[in-house]
C-alpha cells in the first residue's frame, strides 16, 4: 500500500484538521498494519491504519491507551478513530528520534528511569487479567507440550525434566496482577530517545500489572542486545525470571503468527538470554 486510498485520507485530514500532501510508508514493525509518514510542509505526522482483523484489534487497545496515558514517555497523541474494519491512529513523527541498539550506560538509565515513572502513573487502562485473559501460560504449558521448546536447541529433555518441577513452581509464585501502568511489550524496538528523553510506543499491551514483571519482559531482549545481564537491573526476582523465560519458552518454538511473522523469532532471540537469567536465579543445572 503505497498511499492510502481517499477515503482514508480524508478521515485522517478531518482528525487533524489539515490534509497531507505526501504519504510516505514505513517499513517495520511486526504486524501488517499500514504506517505512513503523513506531511505537508513542515507538518509531519505518523499514522498507523488496520489492514486485518488482527491488527484492527491491536489498533483498538492501543487507541484506549493513547487516550488514558499522558506523560513525556508517551508520542504525542494527535487523533484517531474506531471503524469496522481500518481503525486508525495518529502519533507525533518519531523519525528523528534515536532508536537503539546500541545500548550505552546512559541510555540504559535513562530508559530506566522512563519505565519507573511510567509505573508511577495513575491511570484507569484494564487490569491484565481483563487485558490479556489466560493467554499467559509458560512452563506449565511446556510441561504438557514440550516439543515445541525442545526443538529450539536450547536444552535437552534430560534438563528439562530435572528443572521443571522449580520452574512450574516459581512461575506460579509470580504475582501478575497490580496498580501500575505496564506497557507490557517493552524492547528496544518500542523504545526511542527523542530530544526530551525516553519515548515508549506500539500501547496495544498496556495494562494495569506488576511493575517487575512489565521491567523483567525487556530485560532479556536488553541483554541480547548488548546491556546488562538481567539481574543487574531486577535483582533477587526469580519468580520474575521464571515467568519471563517460561512465556518465552512456551511461544517461541511455535509456527509462525500469520499476522506477524517476525514475532516467533524475536521471541528466540529473547529466550536465549530469559533462559539462562532462569539457570542462575533458580540454581538449576547447567545448560
Amino acid at each position: 500500500m503505497d498511499a492510502p486510498n481517499p477515503e482514508l485520507a480524508a478521515r485522517v485530514a478531518a482528525l487533524l484538521g489539515w490534509g497531507p500532501t505526501a504519504w510516505t510508508p514505513v517499513i517495520g514493525g511486526y504486524t501488517p498494519a499500514a504506517r505512513y509518514l503523513a506531511s505537508r510542509s513542515s507538518e509531519r505526522v505518523f499514522v498507523k491504519v488496520a489492514t486485518t482483523p488482527t491488527t484492527a484489534r491491536m489498533l483498538r487497545r492501543e487507541l484506549i491507551a493513547y487516550r488514558a496515558v499522558t506523560g513525556p514517555f508517551v508520542p504525542a497523541f494527535l487523533g484517531g478513530e474506531d471503524h469496522d474494519t481500518q481503525p486508525l491512529l495518529i502519533i507525533e513523527d518519531l523519525a528523528a528520534a534515536v532508536w537503539p541498539p546500541p545500548w550505552t550506560d546512559a541510555r540504559v538509565a535513562d530508559a530506566l528511569a522512563a519505565i519507573r515513572a511510567m509505573h508511577a502513573t495513575v491511570t484507569d487502562l484494564p487490569p491484565l487479567a481483563m487485558t490479556h485473559g489466560d493467554k499467559l501460560d509458560g512452563w506449565a504449558e511446556v510441561a504438557r507440550d514440550p516439543q515445541p521448546f525442545l526443538g529450539l536447541g536450547l536444552a535437552d529433555a534430560e534438563w528439562l525434566a530435572r528443572a521443571l518441577p522449580s520452574l512450574i513452581t516459581a512461575e506460579a509464585a509470580c504475582r501478575l496482577e497490580g496498580t501500575a501502568l505496564a506497557h507490557f511489550d517493552l524492547r528496544s524496538d518500542n523504545i526511542c530517545f527523542a530530544a526530551r528523553g525516553p519515548v515508549l510506543v506500539d500501547w496495544a499491551a498496556a495494562c494495569l500489572a506488576n511493575p517487575d514483571v512489565d521491567l523483567g519482559g525487556w530485560l532479556p531482549s536488553l541483554q541480547y542486545e548488548g546491556g546488562p545481564p538481567p539481574e543487574a537491573i531486577l535483582p533477587d526476582a526469580p519468580e520474575v525470571a521464571a515467568w519471563v523465560s517460561g512465556y518465552f519458552a512456551a511461544r517461541a518454538g511455535l509456527p509462525n503468527i500469520r499476522d506477524a511473522p517476525f514475532v516467533r523469532r524475536v521471541q528466540r532471540e529473547q529466550l536465549t538470554t530469559a533462559l539462562p537469567w532462569v539457570q542462575r536465579a533458580l540454581k538449576l543445572p547447567a545448560l
